[in-house]
């Protein structure tokens, strides 16, 4: 067969750590070649489109775009660039994979002051396990304290650190690897350089022309044979509002059309479709195409159950393409209907166990990285995942989209390895202040973690290496940020399995759990502050085996929140005020999973997220507790 190229496209994606600019590199890319003029767009990171990516400011979903470039290293009168923007967390590595699957090259975004960062590893080893030449772009040199010589050789060491353990699993060209260029780049002035600038300069160039340049001369055009037959694989999926589910896909060779018959390829069988609409992404928007040629990424409607992985193909002599593949999930929890005294409060909240199925359903469609099982308990599911924040975000749109849940705390997924229990393993990677590094060395022993590496550079910061259990870092976030007074920066990326590690102690301190249903008091609460830290307000509704409160003391205390001043005939000196009582601490979702402990769930509702016993009442738990005391002698 005849191999062909398009010169005239190219498929690119832009990977990174979390919050090393990718956004807004793209923003710059887009508004240098036109399109928020023609769109009228005027916000930033117009590709973090959902609620919340924007909150939280990381990526969660991998979005493509397309830039048209005219200039003067097109090699054609005008190239289409295909743009996907990856997540950078390895929560969200699903994305990342399919991301990879739809482009020919790879932009490894690295900040000029951070250097390479766990992730980084992550998305760069991905990219090279597929074989993609990479563009190194060292972004943000203008920042002040801005080391691009060091974040560049770090860069080289990991490229060549990730390639050789490549290497010696299969064939690759470690020359081939290793011919890097390197783009210097400040994304939010919208200018990128060949030459490197001082440190905490902008690059000389005014604009992007330079990154431009190196994706026409060092992404390859998209490959097709001419004689091949159609075959176009789903890669992502979205809906829209008048024509229901859409298809993302990437066409790898021969023509698609709209109205063509083809053969719908999908695990386990086949069946003839028509391609009812075709659109194809202009700069920020969706518009009609009557085809798509190879290398193309485009959207078809009119296929209902369509799934990422499958393959559209030749109807006379059908040519599937391979399912995508992914890493195992390595934190599961579990999620079933609200099944505390306060359910069903809010109106219109959906609290069925079918609506909760049904929806669970639904993010199966398009999250190929979760998985969904059924448990032995009534109206309750194990959803597993690549990590705690990707659970917690599902479970967080979830409660915006005005479902009521329970939500168990997250627990490792493990696999028996030649007889023997294993478990995920994280590499972690910490840096912080000199002054911290007893505190979180302590810290990360506790949770079985094994330091790797060590590194001072000389500015009054450390950066550390460990491996550690995955379910060591469940509840590890919230501590590690309180002993380093929130200077500390972790992060991780999976590192495998490894034996059994041993018990893990999450928490030092116990719970206050209400003893009874009612209404929490200021008086309560005041005679009670000594003892810990509460989590709801004076006049929160509260019920029996409700936390609602830290025990400063390692052990759980019952307690009664709801108790009130006795009245006499007597004029009191001062009448009940507020003045006295400490501000209850105000948990998140995720910060409440972190808090929960094994025998501790959390009732998440539109309104309210509070931490709460699996068993609620007092006398059960108790029995409960003498039975395993018994089991464990």
């Amino acid at each position: 067969m005849t191999l062909a190229h398009r010169e005239d496209l190219r498929n690119v994606a832009i990977v990174a750590h979390v919050d090393h600019g990718k956004t807004t590199l793209v923003d710059a890319m887009l508004r240098q070649t036109g399109a928020f003029d023609e769109h009228g767009e005027t916000e930033d990171r117009v590709m973090d489109s959902g609620e919340l990516e924007r909150e939280k400011g990381i990526t969660i979903l991998a979005k493509n775009t397309t830039v048209f470039y005219s200039g003067p290293s097109a090699t054609a009168e005008t190239v289409t660039i295909n743009v996907i923007d990856t997540p950078g967390h390895a929560d969200f590595g699903g994305e990342v994979e399919r991301g990879l699957s739809m482009v020919d090259g790879v932009v490894l975004l690295v900040d000029a002051s951070e250097g390479p960062l766990p992730q980084t590893r992550f998305v760069l080893r991905k990219a090279l396990e597929a074989n993609l030449p990479v563009i190194l772009v060292v972004n943000k040199t203008d920042r002040g304290d801005a080391r691009i010589d060091g974040v560049v050789s770090e860069s080289m060491d990991l490229l060549l650190g990730l390639a050789s353990d490549i290497a010696e699993e299969r064939e690759i060209d470690l020359d081939a690897v290793l011919d890097v260029p390197v783009v210097y780049a400040s994304g939010k002035a919208g200018r990128a350089s060949l030459n490197q600038p001082a440190d905490g300069d902008l690059p000389d160039s005014e604009d992007l022309e330079p990154l431009f340049d190196t994706i026409m001369k060092r992404i390859p055009a998209p490959t097709y044979h001419e004689d091949e037959v159609l075959q176009a694989h789903v890669t992502n999926l979205d809906s829209s509002p008048f024509l229901g589910r859409l298809a993302l896909l990437r066409v790898f060779n021969g023509t698609l059309r709209k109205n063509q018959q083809v053969t719908w390829a999908y695990q386990g069988g086949s069946q003839t479709v028509k391609i009812t609409e075709l659109l194809a992404t202009k700069g920020l928007q969706r518009v009609a195409a009557e085809e798509a040629g190879p290398g193309e990424i485009v959207a078809v409607a009119g296929i209902e159950d369509i799934m990422i992985g499958d393959t559209l193909t030749d109807l006379d002599h059908p040519k599937p393409l391979p399912q995508i593949t992914i890493d195992e999930p390595a934190i599961s929890m579990t999620i079933g209907i609200n099944t505390s005294p306060l359910a069903g409060r809010v109106k219109g909240a959906k609290v069925t166990a079918r609506q909760i199925k049904d929806r669970l359903d639904r993010e199966l469609i398009g999250n190929v990285s979760l998985r969904v099982l059924p448990t032995d308990r009534p109206d309750t599911w194990e959803v597993q995942g690549r990590g705690e924040l990707a659970l917690a975000v599902l479970v967080e749109q979830m409660r915006r989209e005005g479902f009521e849940l329970t939500v168990g705390k997250p627990q490792v997924v493990t696999k028996t390895i030649d007889g023997t229990m294993h478990e995920p393993i994280e590499r972690m990677t910490i840096d912080i202040p000199e002054e911290f590094m007893g505190a979180v060395t302590q810290l990360m022993a506790s949770r079985k973690g094994i330091m790797q590496e060590m590194t001072n550079n000389g500015t009054g910061w450390m950066r550390m290496e460990f491996t550690v259990p995955a379910r060591g870092l469940i509840g590890f976030r919230t501590r590690f940020l309180t002993d380093t007074h929130g200077a500390g920066i972790a992060s991780s990326y999976s590192d495998g399995y490894a034996p059994w590690a041993g018990d893990i102690s999450y928490r030092s301190s116990g719970s206050m759990v209400a003893d009874r249903s009612g209404v929490a008091t200021p008086f309560a609460m005041i005679n009670l502050q000594e003892r810990g830290t509460f989590f709801v307000q004076p006049g929160a509704d509260v019920y029996e085996g409700m936390i609602v409160g830290e025990n400063s003391r390692n052990e759980d205390m019952d307690v009664n929140i709801t108790k009130e001043k006795k009245q006499t005939n007597m004029r009191a000196a001062s009448a009940e005020s507020f003045e006295g009582l400490t501000p209850p601490a105000t948990l998140t979702l995720e910060e409440s999973l972190e808090f929960a402990r094994e025998d501790e769930c959390v009732e998440v509702t539109p309104e309210d997220i509070r931490i709460r016993k699996v068993v609620l009442d007092a006398h059960e738990r108790i029995k409960l507790f003498r039975a395993r005391q018994r089991a464990k002698d």
